[in-house]
Formats: structure tokens, C-alpha cells, sequence
């Protein structure tokens, strides 16, 4: 998780210096994202380029004792772009401001799309001849920080999701409609499961649906470019550039085209899909009705046709088209606007003609503020042409409106964890109980490997041991207290006993939780991994959880203590006291007096000794939290109702209720928590979330009005 942490910083801070450069441009930011990103293509490209050119070099087939030269087949089977050298990105960040940094990166950007016909004429070059050499120096400098060539994993296929992200969050494209979050995009790839065949996004925006499908296909082992064939439709030729680059840096291609799905079909994909996967736009009401009322894709009928000849709502114009374009097999997973699942009339009636096909297949509800530039709720639709003959009548109705995360004030998200416990909802219902125990069992074993962790860590590329060494800083600092404290009154009150007593409890505490952590270690190795012994594992790890919630308390009291101890000014007032000479009172020397500087220095490394193992000890109760969190709902790794959360609910029961498709119409609302149950960790985390966002707000604020300032010449 140190990585994770050590890259969402570093995004943030590419972010801020790429758009504050966007004031030294002629760019609005509706102009300046496309640069932006066709940069971040370039880095992340380079990056792929370098992580599987030695493993492609070191098989490569030789002819005279030479090896022969690298190709773009080599690269592709890797899932990474081939580049010649001018388009190599330390190549462009080595140009000096005598160079004409615009001309060598449209060359970069010419010599791909020479090599890939999928990319010609898709990325941005004109664009650069805007920007200024040293803003596109330090453009480039900027997006190439020392530390990200010593990440591992796909670090750049992140930025650049980041950068999507910030953009869309400023509307800065077609009203940010061309990016779903990642969050949402991830779950319905999980869901839909894609095991190989075509994949139709009929409304792709930026590409997000085939990246994570690929990551899918990538995470059993396989090479997403074998197994998947990507189609998509777009109207927007801006977007469909955006995609195909997002695309390119995966290593993964597909054909896009530009179309207006209402009434285009290019692909002629009808009933040959084997995945469909799509965030339409929401609530369209401009449809004509004369140009779709014969469409083959609409089985259902027409939801409705207004005075004007407009089709009332086009999110049935969606949904059947996405259940068309399915063949016999196929699954689908869609983003809709939760109007939909309960709207009346016409659409009500084509609701119910999809219901009695007996393909729908799972309904998730999802709270508003998922969305960057929305904050309406919406729900994720999941259709399935193969279900199992016993659920052909029956719904998966989920209501994941009180899971969240707060990312921003404005924006939540699912946590990873949240992801996977409700994806182990869905596995529960298709009785693939093995992947649910699996998640259980992986829990505790993060949890263990976290609270080994709390002794022995490696962070960036440097190990710690963050107990200890909080240990180790707290007695150091206690013994400066006490020398500093020769020579001056008395301190006020029992701190010094109180600190004591303190530290001993938690020395021992420590010792304890060390040698719990050691016992359960050893009972994990037999582990039995059935459900009834990974929920007495569960409650066996209860003591860790509790145990390293009450070191946190225990470090952050003496953390404070140790702080008003050192903080104590000298009695004689001297803010910076000489060390006393000579002998002590009773003969002996006299300890030296520690300066005030090193003391702040020496509270500071306290610090960050406790942010470390803080930090350490709350991800053990939190994987613990996650495996709790399964076998207190889903006791038996059985799948049953939880009120406010889960119900399995039949066609009768959907009849009755007008054939509604809103799960929390079916699961109830669930029961308030009690008092002792209220998590203060996640709820000062939220206040924290908050406080950033408000912070960050008025420094932006700030600025502009500084800038508005200068240009009034005020």
C-alpha cells in the first residue's frame, strides 16, 4: 500500500504542475488537455517500451552472432509499442532550448503513427506549435519525475487515467461526458466476467470499458490482445483520438468508429456480440422517433413518442439496443440513469417485455457524486442471455448506496475492498462459493502480512520497522526531556510519571501483539480453507484488530505527552539555553542541555515515526474489517437477503410492483447503525477529505482572484 500511496501523491503533484503551465499557454482547458494527454501517451508508451525490451532482446534470434533488429511484432505481442528512438521520451526531455522542442515532438508523434495504422491521424501534433519552448521543456521534465523509474507495475496507465480523470472532473471535453470513473467501470467489468470474443461499447468515450475488460482478461494469466476484439461507437472525433490513445498505452487496439448509434450500426453486430459495455448519455429526449421505429436492435418496441415527433426518453433506446446486439451467450453491463428502472408508461411496458425474457440479471444501485460532472444516481444494469435455468426468473437486486469512499467533497468512489465484497455478492449468487472463501482467506492473509509489517516494512525502496523505530524515538526524546529538564523548575503536574507508566504499558503491549502476530502466523500455515474454519480464523484475528487499534490510541497519547514534555520552555526564559559546564550539585557532571532546534527536530522524526506506524497498524484492523464484513452477512458462504443490502427477488414479486427494476424497492432500508458500532477512523478520515478539498478550493480561489487583480492592473 506504500507504492499505492507513493504514486497517488506523485499524480497529484504531475497534475498541479501540468495545468498550472496551462497559464503560460494560449490553452483554455478545453484546449490544453489534448497536448496534455498526447504527452502522457508518449511517457506512458516509453514506459511499456522499456519494461519488455530486455526480456524481447534477450530472445531474440541471431544471425551471425548479432541479434536481429527489434520490430513492432516483438512489441505487440508484449502488449507495448514499439519506438523508433526520436520517439522515445528521454530523448525529448534531454532537447535543450536551442532545439525546436515542437517539431521533434510532432516527429515523435508521426513516427508512431507511421508504424501503427490504428494511431494515423489520431494523435495530437499542430497542438504543440502553441506552446512555447521552455513551457514545453518543462512540460516534458514535469511528466518524467526521477522517482516514477523506480516504480513497478503499471504506474503510467494510472496517470493517465488520473489525467482523464482531472479532466473530465474540469468539463474540459464535451462536458466530461467521454470518461466513466474507473471505480464504476471496474465493477461492471467484474461482473460481466469477459473470458474472450467481441466487446461492443456503443457509446466508448474514452476507451475506459475495453482497459479495464483487458485487465480482466489479463488478470487470469491471459494476453487481452488474443482474447478480446474491441468495437466501439462514438460521435465525437475528439473522443475517439482520446481512445485510441488510451487504448495504444495498454497495448491494445480496436476499431472505433464515429457514429451516431441512435440510428447508425456499422459494426452490423446485431446478436453477434459476445459483451456489451457502455454509460450512454442520460435522459434523451431528441430522438427521432421515423428514423429508430423500424430498427432491428429495438425488439421491444418504441418507449414512447412525444408531440413532436421525439422519442420521450432514449434510455429504452439504449437498453434495447444493448440487449440486442448480445447473441445467445452474451452478458452485458451498462450505466444507467435511475429514472429508468422504475419509469412508468411506455418504457414501463418495454421494461416488462425485458424482464419476461428472463435475461436480466443483476440490478446495482449506486449514491449519487460517482460521477465528475453529474451528481445524480444512477444504477448498473447486468444482462445475461445464458443465466442459469433456476434464476430465469429471478433478479440480484443490490443496493450499494451506503458503500462508498470518499474521494473529494464532491466525489466518491469504491475502494478496492468495497469492489471485491460486492463483486463477492455476485459470486455468492452464481455458487461460486470457492471465490468468496478465497477473498475471506485473502483478507486474513493480508491482515497478517500487514501486522508483520508493523516490525518489518520495506517503504519506497528503504526498509523500516515502524513499531520499533516509534519505539526506539520515543525513548530516545524522553531521555532529551530529561537532560534538557536538569536546571529548571519542576514540570507541572505528574506528566513525567504519567509518561512512564505509558510508555511501559505500551512496551508491553507491543511485545504482546509481536508475539500474537508470530502465534497466528503459525495457526495460518495449517489453516483449513472451508468456510466454517475461516470464520473461526475470522474471530481468532479479532484480538490483532483490536490490539492494533489500541497501540494507535497508546502512540498517539504518548506522542502528545512527549510533545508538552519537550515543548516546556527553560524556566529562566532563554529560548536557546547554552549547555552548562562544570559539575552537577551533588558532584557528578552535568548532563549537557539539549538545544530547543533539536528538540523540534527531534519531535519531528517522532512524527513521522508515528504517522508510519499509525498508518501500519490501521491497514490490520482494516483487512480484518473486510473479512468481518463477509462472514457476518453471508455466514454459511451462502448467498441470502440482508435488508438495506441484498435480495434475490422473483418475477412475481417484480409484477407486483410495476415492474420496477430499483433494487432499494425490494431490499428495505437498512437498519441504523448502532451507537457502538460508529467508525470514528472513517469518519475523521471523511472530515480530513474534506478539509483538503476546502483547503485546495481556496488556494485555487486565490489565485484567480490574484490573476483577476493583475489584469486590472490593481
Amino acid at each position: 500500500m506504500a507504492q499505492l500511496e507513493h504514486i497517488e501523491a506523485i499524480e497529484k503533484r504531475l497534475w498541479s504542475a501540468a495545468d498550472m503551465l496551462r497559464a503560460n499557454s494560449n490553452y483554455a482547458s478545453n484546449e490544453y488537455f489534448l497536448p496534455v494527454m498526447g504527452l502522457i501517451f508518449l511517457r506512458h508508451a516509453y514506459s511499456r517500451y522499456l519494461t519488455v525490451k530486455n526480456a524481447i532482446e534477450a530472445h531474440l534470434p541471431t544471425r551471425e552472432g548479432r541479434p536481429r533488429a527489434l520490430t513492432k511484432e516483438d512489441f505487440s505481442q508484449k502488449s507495448a509499442i514499439f519506438l523508433r528512438p526520436e520517439a522515445q521520451f528521454d530523448t525529448l526531455v534531454a532537447l535543450s532550448d536551442g532545439d525546436d522542442r515542437a517539431k521533434a515532438i510532432i516527429d515523435a508523434m508521426e513516427s508512431i503513427e507511421a508504424d501503427y495504422e490504428s494511431l494515423r491521424g489520431v494523435l495530437p501534433k499542430s497542438e504543440y506549435q502553441e506552446l512555447s519552448n521552455p513551457v514545453l521543456g518543462q512540460l516534458l521534465r514535469t511528466l518524467n519525475p526521477e522517482e516514477l523509474k523506480r516504480v513497478s507495475g503499471d504506474v503510467f496507465g494510472r496517470i493517465y487515467e488520473y489525467f482523464l480523470t482531472q479532466f473530465a472532473d474540469q468539463k474540459a471535453h464535451d462536458g466530461g461526458e467521454f470518461f466513466t470513473p474507473v471505480s464504476l467501470v471496474s465493477l461492471i467489468a467484474h461482473v460481466i466476467d469477459p473470458q474472450g470474443g467481441s466487446l461492443l461499447d456503443p457509446a466508448s468515450g474514452s476507451g475506459g470499458m475495453f482497459v479495464q475488460s483487458a485487465r480482466i482478461v489479463e488478470e487470469q494469466g491471459r494476453n487481452p490482445v488474443d482474447r478480446l476484439t474491441f468495437y466501439g461507437l462514438e460521435k465525437n472525433a475528439t473522443t475517439i483520438r482520446l481512445a485510441k490513445m488510451n487504448l495504444a498505452v495498454h497495448g491494445l487496439e480496436g476499431d472505433i468508429k464515429r457514429a451516431i448509434t441512435y440510428y447508425e450500426d456499422p459494426h452490423e453486430l446485431l446478436g453477434k456480440a459476445d459483451y456489451v459495455m457502455a454509460n450512454p448519455p442520460f435522459n434523451v429526449d431528441e430522438i427521432d422517433a421515423d428514423k429508430v421505429k423500424t430498427d432491428p436492435r429495438l425488439p421491444f418496441g418504441l418507449p414512447g413518442v412525444n408531440k413532436k415527433g421525439k422519442v420521450s426518453n432514449g434510455n429504452y433506446i439504449w437498453i434495447s439496443y444493448f440487449y440486442s446486439y448480445l447473441n445467445e451467450q452474451g452478458r452485458a453491463g451498462f450505466v444507467m440513469s435511475s429514472q429508468a428502472s422504475s419509469a412508468g408508461r411506455d418504457e414501463a411496458k418495454v421494461r416488462q417485455k425485458l424482464v419476461e425474457t428472463g435475461d436480466v440479471d443483476i440490478m446495482i444501485a449506486i449514491r449519487s457524486n460517482f460521477f465528475y460532472t453529474r451528481t445524480v444516481p444512477c444504477e448498473l444494469w447486468f444482462l445475461n442471455r445464458s443465466k442459469p435455468e433456476a434464476n430465469r426468473d429471478k433478479v440480484l437486486m443490490i443496493d450499494a448506496r451506503n458503500i462508498y469512499r470518499k474521494v473529494t467533497r464532491k466525489i466518491f468512489d469504491f475502494s478496492p475492498e468495497q469492489e471485491r465484497n460486492l463483486l463477492a455478492i455476485v459470486w455468492l449468487y452464481r455458487s461460486e462459493t470457492e471465490r468468496y472463501l478465497e477473498l475471506v482467506a485473502g483478507y486474513c492473509r493480508r491482515m497478517l502480512d500487514e501486522a508483520a509489517a508493523c516490525f518489518n516494512v520495506v517503504v519506497g525502496v528503504t526498509g523500516r520497522s515502524p513499531l520499533p523505530d516509534f519505539t526506539d524515538a520515543l525513548a530516545t526524546l524522553r531521555d532529551d526531556v530529561a537532560t534538557r529538564a536538569t536546571g529548571r523548575s519542576p514540570l507541572p503536574g505528574e506528566m513525567p510519571e504519567e509518561f512512564d507508566e505509558s510508555m511501559s504499558l505500551f512496551t508491553a503491549d507491543v511485545d504482546a501483539f509481536r508475539q500474537a502476530v508470530t502465534e497466528q502466523q503459525a495457526l495460518w500455515e495449517e489453516q483449513n480453507p472451508t468456510n466454517g474454519e475461516l470464520k473461526a480464523a475470522v474471530d481468532r484475528l479479532s484480538w490483532l484488530a483490536e490490539s492494533s487499534r489500541n497501540l494507535v490510541k497508546q502512540i498517539d497519547m504518548l506522542f502528545k505527552l512527549t510533545s508538552r514534555l519537550a515543548q516546556s520552555e527553560p524556566s529562566n526564559g532563554q529560548a536557546n539555553p547554552p549547555s552548562p559546564p562544570g559539575k552537577g550539585a551533588g558532584g557528578e557532571s552535568a548532563p549537557a542541555c539539549i538545544r530547543p532546534n533539536d528538540l523540534r527536530k527531534r519531535i519531528k522524526a517522532l512524527d513521522e515515526a508515528r504517522a508510519l506506524a499509525v498508518e501500519q497498524l490501521k491497514h490490520v484492523r482494516y483487512f480484518w474489517k473486510q473479512a468481518k464484513w463477509l462472514t457476518e452477512r453471508f455466514p454459511n458462504a451462502e448467498l441470502r437477503e440482508i435488508e438495506g443490502l441484498v435480495k434475490l427477488v422473483d418475477r412475481a414479486e417484480i409484477a407486483a410492483n410495476d415492474w420496477s427494476l430499483t433494487p432499494g424497492r425490494y431490499v428495505g432500508v437498512a437498519p441504523e447503525m448502532e451507537e457502538d458500532g460508529f467508525d470514528f477512523e472513517e469518519a475523521l478520515r471523511e472530515i480530513h477529505v474534506e478539509l483538503e478539498d476546502l483547503n485546495t478550493e481556496a488556494v485555487r480561489l486565490a489565485a484567480t482572484i490574484k490573476k483577476n487583480f493583475e489584469e486590472l492592473g490593481i
